[in-house]
């Protein structure tokens, strides 16, 4: 889900049939803007309460069981022991040494991949470090700059070179934290995540009784879920897939991870426009600067006198939005759907499998790269183009003819514009409700209680 390292996931291929253009080969790169999510990080403090209690819990389901002699024989050895590895820790949520790798790596990489872009000695106006003033965020941005700009200072046997990072007001951070300002926003996903739950109450339960039957120990449907979180935990911080993961099988993975995805589908993805046309203001963002670039291009101003990166760091609610107002992991027809602003179908369940999955969308440091690109003109083609890379991979976009690359007219016309007719304070302001409007929670469950016809007495182990 979306708790994966970058390294396990962004070499993996989505769209295995597309071949990425060479529409670009012979351009030059003259500008780039990157948004990156943060790099793996440790649990928040809540949700290190939650493996504690899920402990405390643990503890008691196996005394219950021994006092009454029940047999235990099929409980794995580590559980009757277990303790949460992050137990009175008192902090939580911060990038680790794994997550600052990730970050350092895809700095050294972005450099290596566009030598023409990072050859100017840097300034903080011509390589612009921008990230959300929450610590993993600005930490992440650091190790990204420390991989770019590796001995390109005097510092340290690195040869490090100082740089800036600068944050904006939690607050007031319109590019980054956009859906900390939306108040229609959060409106709506308090109203929504009831549903949520419910559509997700159904796997659940039906993998709690699986575990029960096959561990002999009561769990609850907490216990299923916090077993879950730490299953993602273990094998993301740890590089533990025997323990938590263990307790599971496959399918029943695929479909936890699929209790994930629609979360983030509903939440912060295509599952609801209000979800992406926040990120408005980061869009108009990322073209003025390219816009700006190609003017600085043209008036050929002397090197190191304009911009030629603005790299971005923050969050997967950015990183997902940001995403979507592209139309990256979209059919053809899906797209003029987000164009006409009209709700995409949920993922669908397992077997079958979806483009929008938390591990390829939005893995711990994955990000989007768009490459502004100067072409030789000639009187049939345009002379400045941009490339889309997802997680460095050229990816396509369904608003330009399913190409990674675009004239720039037309990725303006085509993608940009259809979503620049909102603005953000009109979008975000509260609106009053309909006094008939129905709960959001009975819209939803009803249309949807067919998807789990099979909650029933069927056998636990198709799962």
């Amino acid at each position: 889900s979306s708790s994966c390292r970058y390294g396990a996931v962004k070499d993996v291929i989505v769209n295995n049939t597309f071949v990425p253009s060479n529409a670009v080969d012979g351009c030059t790169a003259i500008h780039l803007n990157l948004v990156a999510r943060h790099g793996t990080r440790s649990p928040t403090k809540k949700r290190m309460r939650e493996l504690d209690r899920l402990a405390s819990h643990l503890k008691e389901l196996i005394s219950h069981a021994e006092h009454k002699k029940l047999s235990l024989e099929k409980l794995p050895a580590w559980l009757r022991s277990w303790e949460s590895p992050w137990k009175g820790k008192l902090k939580g949520g911060e990038l680790i040494s794994q997550g600052e790798e990730e970050l350092y790596d895809l700095g050294m990489r972005t450099r290596e991949r566009f030598p023409q872009l990072f050859e100017e000695p840097y300034h903080p106006d011509v390589y612009v470090i921008k990230a959300t003033q929450v610590p993993r965020a600005s930490a992440s941005a650091v190790a990204f700059g420390m991989g770019l700009l590796t001995g390109k200072g005097k510092l340290g046997p690195a040869k490090q070179k100082a740089f800036a990072v600068t944050s904006e007001s939690r607050a007031s951070d319109l590019m980054l934290r956009f859906f900390d300002s939306c108040q229609s926003y959060k409106v709506y996903r308090k109203n929504k995540e009831p549903a949520v739950g419910e559509l997700k109450e159904p796997v659940l339960d039906k993998i709690t009784a699986a575990l029960v039957s096959r561990y002999g120990l009561e769990f609850t449907r907490q216990d299923a879920s916090s077993l879950w979180f730490l299953c993602k935990q273990e094998a993301s911080l740890l590089d533990v897939t025997d323990q938590a993961c263990g307790l599971f099988n496959p399918s029943e993975i695929e479909l936890l991870e699929w209790t994930d995805d629609l979360e983030v589908f509903m939440l912060k993805g295509y599952g609801n426009s209000i979800n992406y046309k926040m990120g408005v203001p980061l869009l108009e963002d990322i073209v003025q600067s390219m816009e700006q670039a190609i003017k600085s291009h043209e008036e050929k101003l002397p090197p190191g006198s304009y911009e030629k990166a603005r790299l971005r760091f923050a969050h997967a609610e950015t990183v997902v939005p940001f995403s979507c107002l592209l139309g990256l992991f979209l059919e053809g027809p899906e797209f003029e759907k987000i164009q006409k602003e009209q709700p995409l179908d949920l993922p669908p369940m397992p077997p079958k499998k979806s483009n929008t999955r938390g591990s390829a969308v939005a893995p711990f440091a994955g990000n989007n790269m768009l490459v502004l690109h100067s072409c030789p003109a000639t009187s049939s083609s345009s002379k400045y183009y941009i490339q889309v890379l997802h997680n460095e991979r050229p990816i396509p976009m369904p608003g330009c003819g399913g190409s990674d690359v675009c004239p720039f007219e037309e990725f303006k016309e085509r993608i940009v514009n259809p979503h620049l007719k909102h603005d953000y304070n009109a979008l975000c302001a509260v609106k009053p409700e309909p006094l008939n409007e129905k709960p959001v929670t009975s819209k939803l469950s009803i249309p949807f209680r067919w998807l789990f016809g099979w909650g029933r007495d069927d056998d636990m182990d198709e799962l």
